[in-house]
């Protein structure tokens, strides 16, 4: 008995939740690609040229989820797992760098008008 079920849609799901073991991570995976494709055609008519990556796959599809699924299956394009924690803890030391510079800044002016105000008397 084959584990593949019937589906209209070519290549399967079944294939593709082999390739990003989850249903939520193919769906996010498809549609960020798509949306990529779909960028790439739109500046197919405009000044825009060669910002976008082209498909990868020659595909008979029109729509752009539909190649985005046909260069998942073929494993033309892959997933790069974000590490979010790392990003929140650069994001927030950026933040408290900005803070401690302006504070700095804020002191060395309150220190330059005490100077300015003792140098007057």
């Amino acid at each position: 008995m084959s584990e593949r079920t019937d589906s209209m849609m070519e290549p399967s799901v079944e294939e593709l939740l082999k390739r990003t073991g989850s249903k939520f991570s193919l769906c996010t995976f498809a549609s960020t690609r798509a949306r990529q494709i779909n960028a790439y055609f739109g500046d197919l008519n405009s000044e825009g040229v060669g910002t976008h990556v082209p498909p990868q796959v020659p595909s008979v599809a029109r729509k752009p989820l539909s190649i985005a699924f046909e260069e998942i299956a073929a494993d033309k394009i892959l997933r790069v797992e974000r590490d979010l924690e790392a990003e929140a803890e650069a994001a927030a030391a950026e933040v408290q760098a900005a803070a401690d510079a302006a504070a700095a800044e804020a002191e060395a002016a309150k220190a330059a008008k005490a100077a300015e105000a003792a140098a007057k008397k």
